[in-house]
């Protein structure tokens, strides 16, 4: 029994043992862990307190940028710009304008005719343009005149021979004779009937005739017996004064009726045929003022007609121009380029295309003469160009701006390092 006692007594003293180093082990965790967990505290309380400072620093440093940080981007712009309009300029010595053929005009506002521009081609007049055919089947006997050749109104073209003509001039010989006879008996010798009978067919054989292609002339001097018989052979006459401008046949071809055998045309007035878009059309009368350019040649021409159908290819409108061609310099085939009037622009500022060229960054601008030999570009607004002259904005009347050798003062102020435009 004491022996039992002696035992439990050793398990609870070693059990208690135990849970005093437990006890202990607890409290040096705790003495260690705790001066972090301050220390942390400290650091993030030190944290908060450098935010809360930056904060109020930043705050203080706005007011101040409000005040002393915008003023100093202002003057910084500002001498930017200056540098910008600084650099845009460069000095041209007299001399060199004078080798480089630098022109510099004061820039007026002026009137200008607007114009459209437009292709067109060179067409016939149709109006001053005859066929020549034979109205009954016949032989080419021969020529009188070629292609190119200048005919007169009423010049002998070419001889044809037919039987059908023979037949029809032996119809009018005696339709003829039987005709004067009745007629000089008189209608109180023969019987009413028999003198229009004879009247009539005498004026049907000549109306034959000259439906096949005799002129009153020739047949007169046929009936006469000054000029040939009724051999079937006549003459086809020019209709009109103008150019032969086409002749397809050999002689001793047998044509058909309607056979083209010449084209005459009077070219001293052609047609020129512009094509413009409906919206263009509009604006385009009749009598409005035009000119055609070939090469560096300048027509001079007005618009007669507009047509009213739509090509169904181009889906442009045709203008007709009708052109002076004294010399016939313009031949149908040609294409040319058409200015044609439609308004008249007032109070414009305007200069020579060449004027005005393509800055680095893609804007149009001119060169100002800002003092004697000192030049500047300036970006300007091209609103349209007419007869080689350039509509702008964005440049002061009064200004002295180069008109002549602009691309000399580009290249030059490129060639100084600086950027060619002007803001």
């Amino acid at each position: 029994m004491n022996t039992h006692n002696a035992n439990r007594h050793v398990h609870l003293t070693e059990k208690s043992s135990m849970n005093t180093l437990k006890l202990w082990a607890l409290c040096l965790c705790l003495m260690l862990t705790t001066p972090i967990y301050a220390q942390q505290d400290n650091h993030d309380d030190h944290d908060d307190h450098a935010d809360t400072t930056e904060q109020k620093h930043e705050a203080e440093g706005h007011e101040d940028g409000d005040e002393d940080g915008h003023d100093d981007g202002e003057e910084a712009g500002h001498d930017d710009h200056e540098e910008e309009e600084e650099g845009g300029a460069v000095e041209i010595s007299t001399e060199q304008q004078r080798v480089a053929g630098i022109v510099v005009e004061l820039l007026q506002v002026r009137s200008l005719a607007a114009e459209i521009s437009a292709p067109g081609e060179v067409k016939l007049n149709a109006y001053l343009t005859r066929k020549v055919t034979p109205r009954i089947t016949a032989q080419i006997v021969q020529r009188h005149v070629r292609l190119g050749d200048h005919v007169t109104s009423g010049a002998l073209l070419v001889t044809l021979s037919s039987v059908e003509m023979a037949e029809a001039q032996g119809s009018l010989q005696v339709a003829e004779r039987e005709w004067r006879r009745v007629e000089s008996l008189g209608k109180s010798t023969v019987s009413g009937r028999r003198y229009t009978e004879a009247q009539v067919a005498q004026q049907q054989a000549r109306s034959r005739v000259r439906a096949y292609g005799m002129t009153d002339g020739q047949i007169d001097a046929l009936l006469a017996g000054n000029k040939g018989s009724a051999d079937g052979t006549f003459q086809l006459l020019a209709p009109q004064a103008g150019t032969v401008i086409r002749d397809e046949f050999v002689e001793g071809e047998l044509v058909e009726p309607g056979r083209e055998l010449f084209e005459i045309s009077d070219e001293s007035k052609i047609w020129v045929e512009a094509n413009l878009t409906p919206v263009e059309a509009r604006g385009v009368k009749t009598d409005s003022p035009a000119r055609v350019r070939v090469g560096d040649t300048w027509f001079e021409g007005r618009v007669i007609q507009a047509h009213h159908v739509l090509n169904e290819i181009t889906r442009t409108l045709a203008v007709r121009i009708e052109v002076d061609n004294p010399d016939e310099q313009l031949h149908p085939g040609l294409f040319v380029d058409t200015r044609i009037g439609v308004s008249e622009l007032a109070n414009v500022i305007a200069v020579p295309e060449d004027a005005v060229l393509r800055s680095p960054d893609g804007d149009w601008a001119v060169f100002i003469e800002e003092a004697p030999g000192k030049f500047e570009s300036l970006e300007v607004e091209v609103i349209r160009t007419i007869n080689g002259l350039a509509v702008i904005e964005g440049v002061p009347t009064g200004a002295r701006v180069v008109t002549k050798g602009a691309f000399f003062v580009q290249s030059e102020i490129a060639k100084s390092g600086f950027e060619i435009h002007n803001h």
